[in-house]
């Protein structure tokens, strides 16, 4: 065990960093006056959702605490596995929680604007969005950029903000709150959607679980718990492949299963639609005989 990590790292090693604070407490803030005083004075919506006030502010503070608590220096400093349960969280966790918990009524004034409606369309086009989540993680996974990211604050602030921003768009498509403008897929596109979005994120764990230690700062960190930087590296890889892989085919699997019923229900009711149409043809039919 490293001189730097003992029984007291949890209580003072929190990070403190005003950008964190003061941020959360930016987005919190503009998020409830938008959804009090904003949304009374404008007539945007009548009540408020509380379940999406709980999902977005769950999110914010689920992002906060990934960054605030201690695990964000063990994630620097020591365990590259953590650095991937940290991103895990702003990425699997916060970004859709925060989609969620978005009204539409909020967002359709803005889509007012012919150039943010052009802009949002853009960027959360199917391809798009998922094209920039996972070009994002690999480009961070990089040893030239990551071993610059880590070192560098403004740099690696700047990555934070990206790992949201791009979660935030890869989610939208499947979680819209809008029936117009930027609507949500089909369940069918839904299901494409993930499986071709999961690729690269399996190969780039894949990658990183049967490589040989690739980061500096981890290889030279001081080892905690018996773990060496081979063991280390392999569960970060297994922490993007096997749960990230496992949350996708819930997903898909939950998807798939709302097809399915959604291709039944059709499926009925285009039978009694032919079979009340038989039915009056029968009726007709025998009245022109009587």
């Amino acid at each position: 065990m490293g001189n730097n990590f003992g029984p007291d790292f949890w209580l003072t090693a929190w990070n403190w960093q005003p950008s964190i604070i003061l941020g959360t407490i930016a987005i919190i803030g503009l998020y409830l006056y938008a959804m009090g005083p904003l949304r009374k004075k404008y007539h945007l919506a009548d009540s408020v959702n509380m379940g999406q006030m709980i999902a977005f502010l769950l999110g914010v503070n689920i992002i906060f605490l990934a960054l605030f608590t201690p695990l964000d220096k063990l994630a620097d400093d020591y365990l590259f596995s953590a650095h991937m349960v940290l991103h895990l969280l702003l990425s699997f966790a916060g970004a859709p929680l925060m989609v969620l918990g978005t009204p539409g009524w909020l967002v359709q004034p803005l889509l007012r604007n012919r150039v943010v409606l052009k802009l949002g369309q853009f960027f959360t086009m199917p391809i798009v969005a998922g094209l920039l989540f996972n070009a994002n993680l690999w480009f961070w996974h990089a040893p030239p950029t990551y071993n610059a990211m880590i070192s560098n604050l403004p740099l690696h602030i700047f990555s934070h903000l990206l790992f949201v921003s791009t979660g935030v768009l890869f989610w939208w498509p499947l979680l819209s709150p809008l029936k117009d403008g930027l609507p949500p897929l089909s369940i069918g596109k839904k299901i494409a959607y993930l499986f071709f979005s999961d690729m690269p994120m399996v190969l780039l764990g894949a990658g990183l679980t049967f490589t040989s230690p690739l980061y500096t700062r981890y290889i030279h960190a001081p080892r905690i718990w018996g773990i060496s930087p081979e063991v280390d590296q392999q569960l970060g890889g297994l922490l993007m492949w096997i749960p990230g892989s496992i949350f996708f085919i819930v997903v898909v699997s939950i998807l798939f299963i709302r097809w399915m019923q959604e291709q039944d229900a059709r499926q009925r009711a285009e039978e009694a639609e032919m079979y009340d149409e038989e039915e009056i043809e029968d009726e007709a039919g025998q009245a022109g005989i009587v």
